[in-house]
């Protein structure tokens, strides 16, 4: 099914569910942006960065810098706070399927990942890890990676019960054949992200906010529920 027939059907469901639609998806958008902020404002994640601009510009930081700059407590505190991101990503979609399966969604769903947040977590590191590793071959098959466990989160909204890895294991399944398909719709969707990056950068906050995603959250949220239930629907996992 083309991707033009998703997007037409986001857009109407955005039209007919907003006000509503557009302010969940600027508190997601506000917790999310916040949340990556403050990610590298902790003492430690600022010289993580550090560290790696200097790596790609071709210097290698000496044990003392690392040493002197380095806040293991700094980097802890960010990267608890970077795991928020998928338990706000979960409930997103999460909100975004029920509006898809004209199922009623309220404010609360945009916190569901936090019900089971120990197998969503599960999930971002079992992916997480399983896209790095690809990766290491060549950056192709790390992408065809993170595009064959893109259903895992909806797989478990879907079925709460079902273990970490074998909601990663079914949305492999389900994925098959299907990779370049969702690819397209995502490709499909560069300019808003290109937009949404070059107005963020001149808005008049202490940090770039981007106010585009406000509208293109739910509008790519949409799109890829619309694709999952298609799939959902023709494929037996």
């Amino acid at each position: 099914m083309p991707g033009a027939f998703f997007k037409a059907g986001a857009r109407s469901l955005i039209f007919s569910n907003s006000p509503r639609l557009i302010f969940i998806s600027l508190v997601y958008v506000v917790f999310g942006t916040v949340i990556s902020w403050l990610s590298l404002r902790l003492p430690g994640s600022l010289s993580l960065e550090d560290i790696y601009g200097r790596l790609l510009s071709g210097e290698v930081p000496g044990l003392g810098i690392i040493y002197t700059d380095f806040r293991v407590i700094g980097v802890f505190l960010a990267l608890l706070l970077l795991l928020f991101l998928p338990l706000l990503d979960i409930g997103f979609i999460s909100y975004c399927l029920k509006i898809v399966r004209d199922q009623s969604a309220d404010f609360k769903d945009l916190f569901n990942g936090f019900l089971f947040f120990i197998k969503v977590i599960s999930i971002f590191l079992i992916t997480s890890v399983l896209i790095f590793l690809w990766s290491l071959l060549l950056i192709i098959p790390g992408i065809v990676a993170s595009y064959r466990y893109r259903m895992a989160y909806y797989i478990l909204l879907d079925d709460p019960g079902k273990g970490a890895f074998q909601c990663v294991h079914e949305s492999k399944l389900m994925m098959h054949g299907s990779k370049v398909d969702l690819l397209t719709i995502d490709i499909s969707f560069i300019g808003w992200f290109l937009l949404d990056f070059v107005i963020s950068v001149f808005t008049p906050f202490p940090f770039p906010f981007p106010i585009i995603s406000v509208w293109l959250s739910p509008y790519l949220g949409l799109t890829r529920a619309a694709f999952y239930e298609e799939r959902l629907a023709n494929v037996a996992v």
